[in-house]
């Protein structure tokens, strides 16, 4: 199933995507693609309902982010060694963890806005994990079946506040706008094979990011069993896994949006999304 959410902000409806890529709304099957419904047993029931039997959504509405109600935005940082190696710093030997705020989260194709006093507004495209079955000290081997779904995920980042500006990286991460996620939440069974999709990225058609999850340091699995150590995992949990080389930290010179530019951003299977830049 390809799960969405769509409408105004603050106001989205639930809805699923047909084999003819329309929408269709779930509203009189469950409130939200959030909590229950993203639990096995809640998938499983919507996987019984032929989508024809569903209200069709007319016109281009508005898409939301792909998961309601999120608990926690974790990141991992550094997890591509291609964009370990163009920041410069070491393979980790253990995941990078920080965090998004989730007043961060937006839609896939809503505004980005560059922060008052931002110089280094940066860009990342990442696979989202969301979290189904909720746990803790979760063992590798079972770590995927803890997985409702996946997603696209742009993390943008403000470098100087990240990097320059001392303390944690969650600063320079987790400002208003900095995480549109969607437009789809793939469930597992139609995603392909998670360890090799090809992911890219464009700013005014220009594509600085073109790689795949293939160079991934730490897998899917060994993320949710390595963070299920030190906190407990609830379904709606979004993980966003890490980006591989082309940020605009790593040109040479670097490359910062400035405002105006247009991103356009992908996962192989998981959909697009396009933003604008606006100033704050």
């Amino acid at each position: 199933m390809k799960l969405l959410r769509y409408g105004p902000s603050g106001q989205e409806r639930p809805a699923v995507l047909d084999a003819a890529g329309a929408i269709r709304d779930l509203s009189a099957h469950v409130d939200d693609i959030a909590g229950e419904a993203l639990t096995p047993e809640g998938l499983a029931r919507l996987a019984t309902i032929d989508p024809a039997s569903l209200p069709l959504v007319q016109g281009s509405p508005r898409i939301g982010p792909c998961v309601g109600r999120v608990g926690k935005f974790i990141c991992i940082g550094l997890n591509y060694a291609d964009h370990a190696a163009e920041t410069g710093a070491d393979i980790p030997s253990e995941p990078v963890v920080f965090n998004k705020w989730t007043s961060a989260i937006c839609g896939p194709d809503d505004d980005i806005e560059i922060p008052r006093g931002s110089v280094k507004t940066d860009w990342e495209v990442e696979l989202g994990v969301v979290i189904g079955k909720g746990g803790k000290y979760i063992e590798e081997a079972d770590a995927l079946s803890h997985v409702a779904g996946y997603c696209v995920v742009n993390d943008v980042s403000e470098r100087e506040w990240q990097i320059e500006r001392g303390g944690t990286w969650d600063k320079g991460k987790g400002c208003d706008t900095f995480g549109p996620i969607g437009p789809w939440l793939v469930t597992p069974d139609e995603a392909g094979d998670i360890g090799d999709l090809k992911m890219w990225l464009e700013v005014d058609g220009h594509r600085y990011q073109d790689g795949s999850t293939s160079t991934m340091i730490f897998g899917v699995a060994q993320i949710i069993s390595y963070l299920s150590r030190f906190l407990s995992l609830q379904p709606g949990d979004v993980i966003s896994t890490g980006t591989p080389p082309g940020v605009g930290l790593g040109q040479k010179p670097p490359v910062y949006l400035r405002g105006g530019e247009v991103m356009r951003l992908g996962i192989e299977g998981l959909g697009e999304q396009t933003q604008k830049v606006v100033k704050a």
